[in-house]
């Protein structure tokens, strides 16, 4: 038996998935977890071959769980399972260690495919997606600029995101600054918007 963790935040689709899945000969699911701060724990207690990861979790996102799973369960291969279909996540996905990465719009054949092609190693990627990710090019956004840019979502002060980030208020200006070039916006409001659309937060 391949046995699968799936993690997804709306428990609607989350037990579907897990009765479709369940319905399959050869898988068992084993853990479900609703937040992306619960999947490490619940990967180290049921010990998983497969982790089925959304990437917008409360919590903590998928696609941060994916690194963390790489790091303490490194026997598990990670797919990530999302609505949101983006060139920018796919590569951070890839980065993370997923070995897959599928949009929730296909039919369940194709995600339990995965599921037994996953653990034998196999790279299973959403063709359109793909394609899409090769046409995009890499994240031009740096490390700390995403850290200020995804500090900035609710609207915080420079001050706010300064404190958070342990970084001096002028550096803060200038990651924001540097962000909302590269992004082609006018502000760190639409800077955030054109990162997200693009996958890069």
């Amino acid at each position: 038996m391949i046995r699968v963790l799936l993690a997804e935040d709306q428990g609607m689709m989350r037990g579907a998935l897990a009765l479709l899945l369940g319905m399959e000969p050869d898988i068992e699911v084993v853990a479900q977890v609703g937040r992306g701060d619960k999947i490490v724990d619940a990967a180290l207690l049921s010990r998983p071959d497969v982790a089925l990861l959304d990437i917008e979790l409360p919590g903590r996102s998928g696609l941060d769980a994916a690194a963390d799973l790489r790091d303490e369960t490194p026997d598990c291969r990670v797919l990530i399972l999302t609505t949101f279909g983006r060139p920018g996540y796919l590569r951070r996905a890839m980065e993370a260690g997923a070995v897959g990465f599928l949009v929730k719009d296909g039919p369940v054949e194709e995600l339990a495919e995965a599921v037994r092609k996953a653990l034998r190693g196999e790279t299973v990627i959403d063709p359109a997606l793909a394609a899409a990710a090769l046409g995009a090019g890499p994240n031009p956004l740096t490390a700390r600029e995403r850290d200020a840019l995804a500090a900035s979502v609710d609207g915080a002060t420079i001050a706010d995101i300064a404190a958070g980030l342990h970084l001096s208020e002028s550096t803060v200006r200038n990651y924001l600054s540097s962000a909302i070039g590269k992004t082609g916006t006018r502000n760190r409001m639409e800077a955030v918007r054109a990162a997200r659309q693009q996958g890069w937060l």
